[in-house]
């Protein structure tokens, strides 16, 4: 992520000059070229998606990260930067090994996770939040229940990856098989991840898990009820239909 733990995406503030800790000029490779003209719109976009993140309430300050693949490029927000500062000369791109080729600011140190998405999956874009219901959920169980048919759209149940440290090899494994067969999963005790064909389908699925740990903790608070659950097969049920919704095109 951009993380708290040394990181400002959550807290310790690594300052937006050169030096040591990162910021423009000494961290990034020496002679990154000029962005290709095809990325530029992706990160115009990338950067309007985070920015979101904040103003939904899905993360607070600077947590969280939001990167996108163009071909073997992978565009990711940079570590400790907030994004209301980010603008287009702040372009940051790893290849799918890791190796940074475009930009001078340092990546988010979520980076192997999403690589470990982009590695596994198909997928085109990867969301990270700290989103506070769905952390909340994480602390509680190891499946979300079954609350809501759009558990469906994320391809099943979602899990919750069992914790581990932000931005090492063990959250990343941990993350792939909680998101086996599903494009988004919880992080135990962290946040979410979630992954699509673009951003906006990576977001709404983001903001769509959110909203169904809400519905969840607010059921399970009242006193003396339980939350009445979907069944599998009635999971599977809405699954099918959702395969038909929306516009042909």
């Amino acid at each position: 992520m951009t993380e708290r733990h040394g990181d400002a995406r959550d807290g310790h503030e690594h300052p937006r000059t050169t030096g040591e800790h990162g910021g423009r000029g000494e961290q990034g490779p020496p002679d990154a070229p000029d962005a290709p003209d095809v990325l530029r719109p992706a990160w115009d976009e990338l950067v309007s998606t985070a920015r979101r993140t904040v103003a939904d309430g899905l993360v607070v300050g600077t947590s969280g990260n939001v990167s996108v693949r163009v071909g073997d490029t992978v565009l990711v927000t940079p570590t400790g930067v907030p994004y209301d500062r980010l603008t287009p000369d702040d372009i940051v791109g790893v290849g799918l090994d890791g190796r940074q080729v475009l930009g001078s600011l340092r990546p988010t140190s979520e980076l192997p996770m999403h690589l470990a998405v982009y590695g596994a999956t198909e997928a085109r874009a990867v969301v990270h939040t700290h989103a506070p219901h769905a952390t909340a959920v994480s602390l509680l169980v190891p499946e979300l229940p079954l609350v809501h048919y759009m558990a469906a759209a994320m391809g099943g149940p979602v899990r919750v990856a069992p914790y581990a440290a932000y931005g090492t090899p063990e959250l990343a494994e941990n993350t792939l098989r909680a998101l086996t067969g599903r494009t988004a999963c919880l992080l135990r005790n962290h946040g979410t991840i979630a992954h699509g064909a673009s951003l906006d389908r990576a977001y709404d699925r983001t903001a769509q898990l959110e909203w169904m740990c809400r519905v969840w903790l607010l059921a399970s608070s009242v006193p003396g009820l339980t939350p009445a659950l979907l069944s599998p097969e009635q999971l599977a049920e809405a699954g099918e239909r959702l395969r038909g919704y929306g516009q042909r095109r």
